[in-house]
């Protein structure tokens, strides 16, 4: 290994270390003094005096004075700039105007400010905000609301409108690199240089990476104009990034990205050396970070960019790898004999990095927690850079004074460095520095059009708005001078206690569970060792059996790869119905205590992530899953586990509701397999487990694990066979206490009718079934975000997911650059061999299946309504992404559980047409909105009929205990897995006494007469609960009542006692006595049914339920127990959307 490979090496053991053991090391390597810290302490301290004297401080910071991120008003004009340019629709303009800027208190913000732009952009604020409430103030107000009044909205919109744009100009030298030039000439005329970056968000389409790298050229190409200076030094110079020069910037993806990506930036590299000026890399994500090194080091390498040292590289010290990298730049450089250029920043994207490693699973985190830690790296790394100027050319940007007067103490008297400051920030700071100590410094000037430059105005706004910001406090007067300067390294001594504020990953989801173990597909060492682990299993033929305590009696099926049909994953054995009643018979309840069940069902845990490779290994040849699927499945299950383990403690007075029989899907056969079987048993229940007939693999390997960990057979059985003949003997045995399904609609309801006609009568279902899912997008929107979550929530497992998206409503407004947007990001979908680390998409499950939605799609494409397809591979059982043109959501009859879009327009005005259409269906599983809007989202939360909703994020991939999982009407009975409720369905009710029924008073008429009398319920809040989740995201479980529950009695007094109770639960009883229970078929407008009455009434009126068309009733014997007698709705919220973590941002230090 090579001295190079030898620092790669360590720079993938530094990507998450802990910084206690980190940042003591840093300090370690500041080549500062004591007498020396004073000093830089005390210059720091003399020059926010003068800087809080300055009459002209800077636009950047008296804004951040008045408006940073501790008051509403300043996030709400964030939130406004980040979206009102990109807005091309009058009508939504002005919803999100008045959204934004009503009922803020902007009269707080008049006058306080020494700036006249910021004074000017508060009162045309405040006076927009009162105009749009329409209220009254005295005196000056009443004349320029008339004035505003005269010119109506128009004026509001073109006001805000050319506010937004001011800010915008503020922080943007120019719409295009010859304005900027033209712009920057009275800085450049005072000793300035300029580093150029063009604007814009990473490439999703090949086309973006087309057009952004045109763009980085023909910049290139006009500035070599302006490199007049033998010193490339002097000249200006461009920063570019990786991601905008190819749209799969990932590790999995590595060879395209070194090949094509490479050849991009070698052209660019080339063009800049022949112009004699600086090229930068700026920094990227930190999963992204050991790729670039392999791009860097090829381009780099190349003989053609020799005796230029205009190469340079972005390195941010919040990363705890960058001192390493930093290493590894200087043995680059002195291997090929070439000089480089290093730009050391802070970091952007913090609260990004923190939220992706929570998510993630993380063992920790890649960037340090605290502000202290970065500013140590900081300084760490400005001594490294010091005694490595023989090939290295630093550049320090920063725009903290104690930074920059520990840089200048460093240095001594090295002058080969540059300082570095954002555009718009620092002006009055580096004046200062300038003038005293005779440095140079550079511009970085951000260059494009108001539309691309949003995104980077907000970040930059996040970052510096943070209370704990120096930009922030600089001339904050309340804040004494010596503390908005001390010293970091005090400072991160003085609070290392508090170093867990920020929540580590595996800790997010405390008391109830740790968080299941991630898998970092952007690690080369984590993939390197995935792949070898489940090579082993890569042809391995599994030789399995039916798990029952009598040997199993039935024939051996063969399972096939619906990747490779010639590929025998292995053989089984199945059971037979005799094996049924055989193991109903066998099966006992599981009677150790609530102690001894929690450590046995940890163990299962600890086991699955042990053995997490031979999991992956069958996921994919099995079910057909790519490894980011199969990361997921792991976890969920993991997850369901440790859980439901904890729930079950709550429930120390409950007794096992007895024998249950679990069937579930063949989309999740490990996740919801699991969380099935081990809800049952937490509380004590025998379990019948019967897993979907294509993925019995899975299933015997998982219930194998559980019986290591130390489940008596007697307590899980698992059955494998024909679904309509296994599943159908256990569902209709009347020695089945309780039902848990996962599948479709139409089965569940089977089930039903099956179990209660032939079956045990009091028999408990809870049935999770599918979707017809829908996502608005809206003019506000961020379209490359909205594409993202398109793509994943439509396409991902090929669309196998009961929660997958299948009909997009797109304002028409944008329809057009946003549909072509998504077609060119399907375009890059890779659909291959789900083995591949590099496979975004698998096979469909079966031949069969991928059979019926082809002719789906057919039959669209005959009617000329298929608009965008992908290709796919000819072996396998493939289907092409596809997108479908309909009108509203009425036209899908069905649910396709494929990978197909349907995709429909609308209006402005259209949101509550679309609320009753896609109501009207009867499903409601989940929903997906992205806009800015906040009302507009709150309206569709408060009238969608939806279990689980999703704002600006995907709207697959629900978390257990963050973000319960189910939805209600044709969608399913409830309550949600993974969530507070699911564990009550498993217990047992309490004995009842019950009663003869009498069915001759109430005729059907009257008894719907008297349904119709009970005012239906509205949205009534019955409990709202915050649940754990990663930073920048909002999870909210809000229960409402039932509805209208039927209290059938049978008797007088006891049919009150039970609208007492259903009453209590915030449900409207109806009492109804006498009632024929064959009535209960064509009765309407009712959400339950209490009877406490014989047990052939009870199945009377269960049968005459099951009869019904629409959604699964239940029947309630018990109205003690009503628990789960509500409808539970969870919104998920990614609160990051419009730019950053506010929350985090504020509160990290």
């Amino acid at each position: 290994m090579n001295a190079l490979d030898q620092i790669r090496q360590k720079i993938r053991q530094h990507h998450l270390i802990d910084e206690r053991i980190l940042v003591p090391e840093l300090i370690n390597l500041i080549s500062l003094q004591s007498t020396e810290k004073k000093e830089i302490a005390l210059n720091a301290t003399e020059l926010v005096e003068i800087l809080r004297l300055d009459k002209n401080p800077g636009v950047m910071e008296v804004f951040l004075a008045e408006y940073g991120l501790s008051n509403d008003e300043g996030i709400s004009l964030m939130c406004l700039a980040e979206a009102l340019l990109r807005v091309p629709d009058v009508a939504t303009i002005d919803s999100l105007i008045k959204d934004k800027l009503t009922n803020r208190g902007w009269v707080e913000h008049i006058g306080n400010s020494e700036s006249t732009l910021v004074n000017a952009s508060t009162w045309a604020l405040m006076l927009t905000g009162k105009v749009l409430k329409n209220t009254k103030e005295p005196k000056i107000y009443n004349s320029i609301h008339s004035l505003i009044k005269k010119f109506g909205e128009p004026f509001i919109r073109k006001a805000v409108r050319a506010a937004m744009k001011e800010m915008g100009n503020q922080f943007v030298l120019g719409q295009s690199i010859e304005n900027a030039i033209k712009r920057g000439k009275s800085q450049q005329n005072i000793g300035y240089t300029f580093s150029y970056d063009m604007l814009g968000e990473a490439a999703l389409t090949n086309r973006d990476a087309i057009t952004y790298t045109k763009a980085y050229a023909d910049t290139i190409s006009y500035l070599s104009n302006y490199c007049t200076n033998n010193d490339i030094r002097a000249n200006p110079g461009i920063s570019i990034k990786l991601s905008a020069l190819f749209p799969r910037y990932e590790l999995v993806h590595k060879e395209a990205v070194l090949d094509i990506l490479g050849e991009r930036l070698f052209d660019l590299a080339l063009m800049a050396k022949k112009a004699n000026m600086g090229l930068n890399i700026d920094a990227e994500e930190a999963a992204r970070l050991d790729l670039s090194l392999d791009i860097i080091e090829k381009v780099f390498s190349n003989p053609q960019l020799s005796g230029w040292s205009g190469f340079g590289v972005v390195v941010q010290s919040y990363s705890k790898r960058t001192l390493v990298v930093i290493d590894w730049l200087y043995a680059l450089s002195k291997k090929y004999e070439q000089k480089i250029m290093v730009r050391l920043v802070k970091g952007a994207y913090w609260d990004t990095e923190i939220k992706l490693s929570q998510s993630a699973g993380m063992s920790d985190f890649p960037v340090f927690t605290s502000k202290a830690a970065t500013d140590i790296s900081y300084l760490a790394c400005v001594s490294k850079l010091f005694e490595m100027t023989d090939y290295i050319f630093p550049q320090f940007a920063t725009h903290n004074a104690h930074t920059i007067f520990s840089i200048l103490k460093i240095a001594k008297n090295n002058k080969n460095y540059e300082f570095q400051r954002l555009h718009g920030m620092g002006e009055a700071l580096y004046r200062q520095i300038i003038q005293n100590h005779k440095v140079k410094c550079r511009i970085y000037a951000p260059v494009g059009v108001h539309d691309d430059l949003l995104a980077y105005l907000v970040r930059r706004l996040l970052e510096n708005g943070a209370n704990s910001s120096f930009v922030n406090q600089i001339l904050d007067k309340r804040i004494n001078s010596s503390e908005v300067v001390m010293d970091p390294i005090h400072k991160w001594k003085t609070s290392i206690s508090e170093l867990n504020k920020v929540i580590k990953p595996n800790e997010i989801y405390l008391p109830s569970r740790i968080n299941s173990s991630g898998y970092d597909l952007n690690n080369v060492t984590e993939l390197n060792h995935i792949d070898k682990k489940r090579e082993k299993f890569k042809h391995k033929k599994w030789i399995l059996s039916s798990q029952l305590v009598s040997e199993p009696s039935g024939s051996i099926t063969s399972i096939v790869n619906p990747y490779k049909s010639s590929d025998i994953v292995g053989k089984v054995k199945n059971s037979t119905v005799l094996d049924v009643n055989k193991s109903i018979e066998n099966a006992y309840l599981w009677t150790i205590t609530n102690e001894e069940k929690s450590i046995i069902l940890n163990k299962i845990a600890d086991l699955y992530e042990e053995n997490f490779s031979e999991f992956f290994a069958i996921l994919c040849r099995e079910a057909g899953k790519t490894i980011s699927d199969s990361i997921s499945e792991i976890r969920e299950a993991v997850d369901f586990i440790r859980y439901y383990s904890f729930e079950a403690n709550k429930l120390t007075n409950s007794k096992p509701r007895g024998k249950i029989v679990c069937i579930s899907p063949w989309n999740f056969p490990l996740a919801i397999f699991t969380g099935q079987i081990i809800a049952a048993l937490s509380v004590g229940n025998a379990v019948l487990a019967k897993p979907a007939d294509l993925t019995p693999i899975i299933a015997i390997r998982a219930v194998e694990l559980m019986y290591e960990a130390g489940v008596p057979k007697s307590s899980l059985q698992l059955l494998i066979g024909d679904g309509p003949v296994i599943g159908n003997a256990l569902v209709t045995s009347k020695l089945i206490d309780g039902i848990c399904f996962t599948g479709s609609t139409k089965i569940a309801k089977l089930i039903n009718k099956n179990s209660v006609s032939k079956g045990n009568p009091y028999v408990s279902l809870i049935a999770e079934t599918g979707g017809i899912n829908a996502m608005i997008v809206d003019s506000t929107a961020l379209p490359e975000q909205a594409v993202k979550d398109i793509i994943v929530s439509s396409f991902q497992s090929a669309g196998q997911r009961c929660s997958a998206l299948r009909m997009l409503y797109i304002q028409e407004d944008i329809v057009n650059n946003f549909l072509e947007m998504l077609y060119g990001a399907m375009d890059e979908l890779i659909i291959n061999d789900p083995w591949s680390a590099n496979t975004d998409i698998g096979p469909i499950i079966s031949s069969s299946a991928a059979k019926d939605i082809k002719k789906y799609i057919d039959l669209a494409n005959v009617n000329k309504k298929v608009l965008h397809q992908v290709k796919t591979p000819t072996q396998g059982s493939f289907v092409k992404p596809t997108v479908i043109k309909v009108k509203s959501i009425t036209e899908l009859k069905k649910e396709i559980f494929g990978p197909v879009l349907h995709v429909a327009t609308f209006k402005a005005g259209d949101i509550s047409r679309i609320v009753n259409d896609i109501n009207n269906t009867g499903y409601g599983l989940t929903f997906g909105i992205h806009s800015r809007i906040d009302a507009r989202i709150h309206y569709l939360c408060e009238n969608l009929n939806i279990g689980n909703i999703y704002v600006n994020r995907n709207q697959i991939g629900a978390v257990v205990g963050s973000q319960p999982f189910g939805g209600e009407g044709l969608s399913g009975t409830g309550p949600k897995a993974g969530g507070p409720s699911y564990l009550y369905q498993f217990i047992k009710d309490d004995d009842v006494k019950t009663y003869n029924y009498n069915d001759k008073n109430t005729t059907l008429e009257n008894a719907q007469l008297l349904i119709d009398d009970c005012s239906q319920i509205g949205r009534k809040v019955l409990n709202s609960t915050s649940l754990p989740g990663p930073t920048g995201e909002s999870n909210i479980l809000t229960t409402y009542p039932k509805g209208v529950v039927l209290c059938l009695g049978p008797t007088k007094t006891i049919a009150e006692i039970q609208a007492e109770n259903v009453r209590k639960n915030g449900s409207i009883a109806c009492i109804i006595l006498g009632l024929s229970l064959r009535s209960l078929r064509e009765l309407k407008n009712f959400s339950a049914v209490i009877l406490s009455s014989t047990t052939e009434d009870v199945r009377d009126a269960k049968k005459a339920l099951a009869d019904r068309n629409g959604n699964i009733i239940p029947l309630i014997t018990n109205a003690k127990n009503l628990q789960n007698m509500k409808i539970e709705r969870h919104v998920c919220i990614d609160t990051t959307a419009a730019g950053g973590n506010v929350d985090l941002l504020i509160n990290a230090n």
